[in-house]
């Protein structure tokens, strides 16, 4: 896999342990296209190596990833026609029109891929630092297992601060409760990773210096299980989960998803699949932080890198 751009993929301990790395630090991990493109690569290249029992997700710099990029110049570039053109925005819906493209194409690439990782026949490990903001809370929350450093929060701002009802891949009252998903979502706060570890939705809290050592010596452990075993035990909680209605919740709330997002196109007369300036935008753009210890900025693009735009 010597054609990655976006993260980085290596193995140790003989092939035993996958680690994937999201590697855009200056832009906080910000998820475009490029980048998902090539981490469904990663994981499935994973998958497909019999050597590997557990596959380790984690990220360069200071965050884990900063949600969906909503306008870095990469971001921008990978839309406009030549060389640093992302195929995939031509392919899956990406050539129709209106609320079927954007259908389309977060049905592909937001939610049916984050299901499809959610159920890889490997397990799997979210290792996470600093902000996991929006789509970063959907990269952790399909995987196995959660490991955050001690700086970690999480949130959920595109209610509060977008206009949108939550993300494509709708966990929320799986992962932070029922009552506590509404509260988050309609607040817009976001909570640390001591909250996180009581509500379940986080497996262990490591000093930050010690994150990438502790998550290895966690995976460690998990992959000296009989590879069959841990799948069975994987696949038993998956499908209980399953029967209790999970798979179909996400899909119903996807297609509430596609809903708020047909809502701003009519809101703000086409311009947009989220308010815009002038319709509906200022209601939304100054909330404060979400971790009120935390001053953050919520669109997830460094400031230095914006201003090069």
């Amino acid at each position: 896999m010597d054609d990655l751009k976006w993260i980085t993929y290596q193995t140790t301990d003989e092939g035993k342990i996958a680690i994937i790395s999201l590697n855009r630090p200056r832009q906080r991990n910000a998820q475009h296209r490029g980048l998902l493109v090539e981490l469904d690569k990663a994981l499935l290249s994973a998958e497909a190596d019999d050597a590997v029992r557990v596959v380790v997700l984690r990220a360069e710099g200071s965050s884990f990833s900063s949600g969906h990029d909503l306008g870095s110049s990469a971001a921008v570039a990978e839309r406009e026609p030549g060389d640093g053109f992302e195929p995939s925005l031509a392919m899956r819906g990406g050539t129709k029109n209106g609320v079927e493209k954007n259908w389309l194409q977060e049905w592909h690439y937001y939610f049916n891929n984050t299901r499809r990782w959610r159920d890889l026949r490997k397990i799997t490990i979210a290792s996470v630092q600093g902000p996991v903001i929006a789509g970063g809370l959907m990269l952790a929350w399909c995987c196995d297992l959660i490991v955050a450093a001690d700086d970690a929060f999480f949130c959920d701002p595109v209610g509060s601060r977008l206009g949108m009802c939550g993300l494509e891949y709708f966990a929320h009252p799986w992962e932070f409760g029922a009552r506590k998903a509404k509260e988050l979502l309609l607040t817009g706060d976001g909570i640390g990773a001591e909250e996180a570890l009581q509500l379940g939705m986080v497996n262990k809290v490591f000093a930050r210096d010690r994150l990438d050592e502790d998550t290895l010596a966690f995976a460690r452990r998990i992959a000296r299980r009989n590879p069959a075993t841990a799948l069975m035990v994987k696949e038993q909680v998956n499908q209980s989960q399953d029967i209790q209605g999970f798979s179909s919740a996400l899909q119903a709330c996807f297609s509430v998803h596609q809903m708020g997002h047909a809502h701003w196109m009519v809101e703000t007369d086409g311009e947009g699949i989220m308010p815009v300036p002038g319709k509906g935008a200022e209601e939304f753009c100054d909330d404060g932080p979400m971790l009120k210890s935390t001053p953050y900025s919520p669109f997830g693009v460094d400031p230095a890198e914006s201003a090069q735009r």
